[in-house]
């Protein structure tokens, strides 16, 4: 299986080094506020705007990192991943501003408009059924045929530098924070905020929010080691991943809570975002805010930084319409 990637930890530089990278090829998103929802929260909410990025969410950052760090030689095998949608997206995306294949495994239950979405990037999509073991198989299966390098949707440190970007860039728009709080999923978002976070002075405290139904991060983290849910139930798609050794390394060091919340929760903070801020959230999306009204203490009177992470949603599904 080609694997081009080092199990080294990112850091800093290698966060500073994907922006200048990625620079051509993705949005530098606006951080939005939103006087009601600061009233609801009981605190300042900065809120950083990836559904604005390309492909509409945040995983244009780690992608576009990844596949201009290729050699020419390994680009020329094209590039392979497994996907609920936005990383797919982002990857097809990436693929096809450097001009090479990308291979796309997805499972069966994607979201339509993110099946569309990638194989319109020029994404080659292989279906699979849902759960982390059996996107892996049908990766590894990919992988075989193919010879392309894997770029992993998180554990990768390519991945994970180029998505501490979003926190790089939200620190130097929104200037001095307490807190930052990202949604949790396979951890490469949360995983390179902690670590730009980290690295700047004074350092605000980053938090994680997850669905209680798919609680596997928080679980871990309590647990000291990694606690997988193979296909957890929730309507926050983009979190159902479990996390790998480089993010729980990363989130266990630099992360000391993970906040979780109900599927109504996620649904009232998505409705709050498009309503009152008028932009269009998925709901992986509005777990941070979900996570900041429903633990009020760990907030009020604090200057927060919450990451929106994308706006991939069906519109023909919304999650508020009758079935």
């Amino acid at each position: 299986m080609p694997v081009s990637m080092s199990p080294a930890l990112p850091t800093d530089a290698h966060i500073r080094a994907a922006h200048e990278r990625i620079g051509p090829h993705v949005h530098r998103t606006p951080v939005l506020t939103c006087a009601t929802l600061d009233r609801m929260a009981g605190a300042t909410l900065v809120f950083k705007a990836e559904p604005l990025q390309k492909v509409g969410a945040f995983k244009a950052r780690g992608a576009v990192n990844a596949v201009f760090s290729l050699s020419d030689e390994a680009a020329a095998r094209g590039v392979a991943t497994h996907s609920s949608g936005n990383h797919g997206q982002a990857l097809a995306y990436a693929a096809a501003r450097r001009g090479i294949p990308a291979h796309i495994v997805m499972p069966e239950t994607a979201a339509r408009p993110k099946l569309e979405a990638v194989r319109g990037y020029g994404g080659r999509v292989t279906l699979c059924p849902p759960g982390t073991r059996a996107r892996e198989q049908a990766l590894a299966d990919v992988l075989a045929a193919t010879g392309a390098d894997m770029v992993h949707p998180y554990n990768d440190p390519r991945v994970i530098a180029g998505q501490g970007t979003c926190a790089l860039e939200l620190l130097e728009q929104a200037g001095p924070l307490d807190l930052v709080i990202a949604p949790v999923g396979g951890g490469g978002l949360i995983s390179g905020t902690a670590l730009a976070c980290a690295a700047t002075a004074p350092a605000p405290r980053v938090l994680g929010a997850e669905p209680a139904n798919a609680d596997d991060a928080a679980r871990s983290l309590k647990a000291g080691c990694i606690v997988e849910d193979d296909a957890p139930d929730t309507i926050a798609d983009g979190l159902r991943a479990s996390l790998r050794d480089l993010t729980f390394a990363i989130i266990r060091a630099h992360v000391p809570a993970i906040f979780t919340v109900t599927e109504e929760q996620i649904v009232t903070a998505m409705r709050l975002i498009w309503q009152f801020m008028k932009l269009i959230v998925e709901p992986s999306a509005a777990v941070p805010l979900a996570a900041v009204l429903a633990h009020p203490e760990d907030f009020r009177g604090r200057r927060v930084g919450v990451i929106l992470t994308g706006g991939n949603v069906d519109l023909d599904r919304l999650p508020w319409m009758p079935p």
